[in-house]
């Protein structure tokens, strides 16, 4: 590492630790180089002209900008493992006994509490589960309410109005047919290919069939946007100080829509590693001060969301990231399956 690195790294260290813009000469004092306090005035000149440092108005000192911190986390960070300890408390924290819900919420707030900011899991898509059995069950002669058990331990109700009443033997056989046929199938494969092929073949179908077609065909139907579970929002609150209390509320407003957040991170869904968006890299404006530190979570071999840590781009990244892929690891193993490699 050259001289303009190593002051550069410091700077953006220093920045980061006491959240005060860096004067040369204290610049020097940290970084222990053999240099004058002019040749490191000219050294951080030199960086604030290529973009990457930037200077209040308020103070001599320097900042990184956002290009400043994207350098220092692609080629300068040195990560901070993460400590047996807190390790063992996640794992506890995380306990495969829970349901897949209990354990996304467990999940968001331990990242809100290790990290001090925002900490966000998506809740599994539902399509991903499997299916362990399905239960038709009579409310009166025109609703019928579908129990939905995946094999994660997962329950989903989905009421049904029906066109015609049902009986109770008709809606056991019902029940029968499709356990029996689409047990441990995902409950996206169900929807979108094998009851397709039974509805293209319906003419084919015997009467009792096709009403089982067409009440699975409700019960799996796919379900229009998505959740996440939000913690540790009071952390952002600091936000205001720098970037207004109007940043602030937008910034709440976009947690409470979802839409927008959910359709960032489907952007990067297929990615098998951490992601960082550092400030308008996100290309969403709420955004604009933050960095999203995101990683994949998965069961069984299958990737089921993403979990995150939202907070200033003048956050620990030696820290967060590590804590980030912990956290997406200890939860993806409380997911799987006990006998999954």
């Amino acid at each position: 590492m050259d001289r303009t690195q190593l002051l550069f790294k410091t700077l953006v260290e220093c920045y980061i630790r006491d959240g005060q813009p860096v004067g040369s000469r204290h610049l020097l004092q940290m970084a222990e180089l053999p240099l004058s306090s002019a040749t490191v005035r000219n050294v951080m000149a030199q960086l604030e002209e290529k973009g990457l440092l930037a200077a209040p108005h308020t103070s001599a000192g320097r900042v990184p900008t956002q290009q400043g911190y994207r350098l220092f986390v692609d080629r300068l960070l040195t990560t901070e493992a993460v400590n047996e300890d807190t390790v063992q408390a996640l794992a506890e924290e995380l306990n495969p006994a829970q349901s897949p819900r209990e354990l996304v919420e467990k999940a968001s707030a331990c990242l809100a509490e290790l990290t001090r900011h925002a900490g966000l899991v998506m809740v599994p898509r539902r399509d991903l589960a499997d299916l362990r059995h399905i239960e038709f069950v009579r409310l009166d002669e025109r609703r019928v309410l579908a129990i939905v058990v995946c094999a994660n331990g997962d329950v989903q109700n989905q009421l049904i109005h029906t066109e015609r009443p049902f009986g109770e033997a008709e809606l056991t056989q019902a029940s029968n047919y499709l356990t029996h046929h689409f047990a441990g199938k995902s409950l996206g494969e169900v929807s979108q290919g094998l009851l397709r092929g039974l509805r293209d073949d319906q003419l084919q179908l015997d009467a009792l069939l096709r009403s089982t077609v067409s009440l699975a065909e409700r019960a799996f139907a796919p379900r229009p946007g998505g959740d996440y579970v939000l913690s540790g929002e009071a952390n952002l609150v600091r936000l205001a100080e720098t970037g207004g209390v109007d940043r602030l509320q937008e910034l709440f407003q976009a947690f409470t829509a979802k839409r927008d957040i959910l359709h960032l991170l489907d952007r990067c869904q297929q990615s098998e590693g951490v992601e960082i968006y550092i400030g308008a890299e996100s290309g969403y404006a709420p955004f604009g001060e933050l960095t999203l530190v995101t990683a994949p979570y998965a069961a069984d071999g299958r990737v089921l969301g993403r979990l995150a840590v939202i907070g200033p781009t003048r956050m620990a990244y030696q820290r967060v990231i590590p804590l980030v892929e912990i956290t997406a690891t200890i939860l993806s193993r409380a997911l799987s399956s006990p006998d999954s490699p």
